[in-house]
């Protein structure tokens, strides 16, 4: 019967497949196929039952980019001496640059070490000290670590273990700029933050999306939570870098100017009241010279007043925001799911066992064809 079953034509020239052949041959090799089959199942319900959860939270939001329809009209204004206040000295940030933000060091860095609540502690601790403190590995990482990881573990063994890097201190002072140094436990946490949270931006529909992928339900919103006000932040900061710095100068100046044009005010009173009953022309000149200074000053003042109220302004105006569609909230089941992992693992071990029956059948032929 074997023999009828491995001669019999799988293919014919002018017919195509003979698909009662293919359907005979798996009905004959039923064993293998069921053998493989629940071979497979029994490893899908230990990656089902060891494999660890994970939840997803996202939230959708709409960058509000400043418009330019008026910059002609503005423009005609400001020949005429005329400010409609509608330029911003603000650099456009693309939205098209967000993700980029997200995936930066600073930007991870910043998410490692923010303090989200997880079950197995009672306060709030950073990612890198559940990750490095209390976090254990699962039983099927432990098993994928000591099997398909094996030769990664023993070459790590052999390598001699590099400390480390320390900036030299070089007496520049904290404020000097230094480069962004990590240690091997944080770029390890850093790799699982760039898998856990992404931004995807829609071109189209104009809206951005935060996708953050965490171990826990209140853990993974809160740390939505803390990305989506990270972004707002970096985005803010780069926006108005420009007028906050006009904003801080302006300030400055007005500071000065006012404690000068108090001084002069309180020097101006002395000298008045001294005067009051001497008229010598020494007391007059010095008089009239305390006041050129005080006018001088508290023209200044005036004039510093009102640059400093629209330089706030500026500020306000060149604020981005995000509006929020879609708020953050805390997920009520698991995105990864245990019925679907053993489905896939089934699934698999079927293809594989009437795959090997099927090819008994032509592993002969291609060896034929092979030496011939």
């Amino acid at each position: 019967m074997q023999e009828d079953m491995n001669n019999a034509p799988l293919m014919d020239d002018e017919e195509g497949i003979d698909i009662m052949a293919l359907v005979k041959q798996l009905w004959d090799g039923r064993k293998t196929i069921i053998i493989w089959t629940c071979s497979f199942i029994v490893l899908g319900l230990i990656a089902a039952l060891t494999m660890k959860r994970t939840y997803t939270v996202s939230t959708v939001m709409v960058p509000q980019v400043g418009s330019k329809s008026n910059s002609s009209l503005s423009s005609l204004a400001s020949l005429a001496g005329i400010d409609l206040g509608t330029s911003s000295s603000g650099a456009e940030l693309s939205p098209l640059i967000y993700p980029q933000i997200v995936s930066s060091v600073p930007f991870r860095k910043e998410l490692m070490y923010t303090p989200v609540h997880y079950e197995k502690v009672d306060s709030a601790v950073s990612m890198f000290f559940y990750a490095t403190e209390i976090s254990k590995p699962t039983v099927f990482a432990t098993v994928k670590k000591y099997t398909i990881g094996l030769p990664f573990v023993i070459l790590n063994a052999l390598r001699k273990e590099k400390p480390d890097i320390v900036l030299p201190g070089d007496g520049s002072g904290a404020d000097a700029p230094k480069p962004l140094v990590l240690t091997k436990k944080e770029v390890k946490i850093l790799k699982v933050i760039s898998e856990s949270v992404s931004l995807a931006v829609d071109k189209k529909e104009g809206y951005i999306t935060l996708n953050v992928v965490g171990s826990e339900p209140i853990q993974t919103a809160e740390l939505a939570m803390k990305a989506q006000q990270l972004l707002q932040d970096e985005i803010t900061r780069f926006r108005i870098e420009k007028s906050q710095s006009e904003l801080e100068y302006i300030q400055a100046r007005y500071d000065e100017i006012k404690r000068e044009a108090e001084s002069y005010q309180e020097q101006l009173a002395k000298i008045t009241d001294k005067t009051k009953d001497l008229t010598t022309t020494r007391d007059r000149i010095e008089q009239d010279r305390i006041q050129s200074k005080y006018s001088i000053a508290n023209s200044i003042y005036t004039e510093l007043s009102k640059q400093l109220e629209q330089a706030k302004l500026q500020v306000k105006r060149d604020t981005p925001v995000l509006t929020v569609i879609q708020p953050v909230t805390v997920p009520d089941k698991p995105s990864n799911s245990r019925a679907k992992t053993l489905i896939v693992w089934t699934f698999f071990g079927g293809i594989l066992g009437c795959g090997i029956v099927l090819g008994r059948n032509y592993w002969p032929k291609l060896k034929e064809q092979f030496k011939s």
